[in-house]
């Protein structure tokens, strides 16, 4: 019987979960045993998972789980350098030669364990089955435009915190902007017609701000793009992989640009292949901005988990795409399942 472990989200500001009570009362259903650990912070309580007929345990617990079990999470594990003797099911940031993805891979040698990383469940086209993509992109223009606005009052942006629902953030959002004299910034999304860019362009749009929408055609020529510079706002949502176009090189902090914000969506600062070079590393709730330049400014939002923001929305979304692909895990080798665990010995072995 396939053992499938919640495991509660250990960092701060995780509020998401990839799978409803529903979606375990499905699980359950078609025969798998489900366990979830307490959590006061998950924005779905406990008791419904109860409710669904999941055992529950006390949080933290999946280090001492059977050996089958298959612990799912969103967010990193604690990096206290254990060996991972378990199937993990969790986004780990490991495959595109990330420092902190050496670290975690050589856990998993350690322990034996298999990393079935979110982000590439895939179809047989390469195509992801399930992302938080459309929430993120969402979220991230919704804090560009709020360091935006502090920088009008001549500010940097303050802390973010997670909404109840979208409503909150747009009313909340809506009154920052009213408050600047002068006409709404001018924003440029690249990745417009994806998930993270459609997410991103719809808020803006809500927000009354004019978007120059880019995809694959406007970028094809690999750059430079100048044009880029000539908008107060730059929303990237281009993942970073090999042969991705340098939107924003190092260069881009000298004066002469227009650009004062970048919300990099993708953020993958540490990557090799990051399309946006004047920054490199992540910022947080407390701090989401990084000042990069000051005559004229430019700041850096890349805060890693923009869908917490909006957790209602954000996991209820998720958890839909997520469920097909979590009745298959009784044929871990087959499918989906089957190219993630080969994607991971690849990387595994190969470092």
């Amino acid at each position: 019987m396939t053992h499938l472990w919640i495991r509660a989200e250990s960092r701060p500001n995780e509020d998401r979960v990839g799978i409803t009570p529903d979606g375990v009362a499905t699980l359950i259903g078609q025969g798998m045993r489900v366990t979830v650990e307490d959590s006061p912070r998950r924005i779905i309580p406990t008791d419904a998972y109860a409710d669904a007929g999941a055992t529950i345990v006390p949080e933290g617990s999946w280090r001492t789980a059977p050996d089958d079990a298959i612990v799912f999470g969103l967010k990193e594990l604690p990096d206290d350098g254990t060996p991972l003797r378990h199937r993990h099911v969790m986004f780990g940031h490991a495959f595109k030669g990330q420092p902190a993805g050496r670290v975690l891979l050589d856990r998993f040698r350690a322990g034996g364990g298999v990393l079935y990383d979110l982000e590439y469940l895939t179809d047989d086209g390469g195509r992801r089955l399930a992302a938080f993509g459309y929430w993120a992109g969402y979220a991230g223009a919704a804090v560009s435009l709020m360091a935006w606005a502090a920088q009008q009052a001549g500010g940097l942006c303050g802390p973010v915190r997670a909404y109840p629902d979208c409503h909150h953030l747009l009313d909340d959002l809506r009154v920052r902007l009213d408050a600047v004299a002068g006409p709404r910034p001018r924003a440029i999304v690249i990745g417009a017609k994806g998930r993270v860019g459609s997410g991103a362009t719809d808020l803006l749009a809500a927000m009354g701000v004019p978007v120059t929408a880019w995809d694959m055609a406007e970028t094809a020529h690999g750059g430079p793009f100048p044009e880029v510079m000539a908008h107060d706002i730059l929303v990237n949502a281009i993942l970073a992989r090999p042969g991705a176009p340098v939107f924003v090189p190092a260069d881009a902090v000298a004066p002469g640009r227009t650009l004062s914000v970048i919300a990099d969506v993708a953020c993958d600062p540490t990557s090799d292949f990051s399309p946006i070079k004047v920054y490199d590393r992540t910022t947080t709730w407390d701090a989401p901005v990084l000042r990069v330049a000051d005559a004229p400014v430019l700041d850096v939002m890349a805060i890693d988990n923009l869908p917490s923001l909006l957790p209602r929305e954000s996991s209820a979304d998720y958890a839909a795409q997520l469920l097909p692909v979590l009745k298959g895990l009784d044929h871990p080798d087959a499918g989906a399942w089957g190219r993630a665990g080969a994607l991971f010995r690849d990387h595994r072995d190969g470092g």
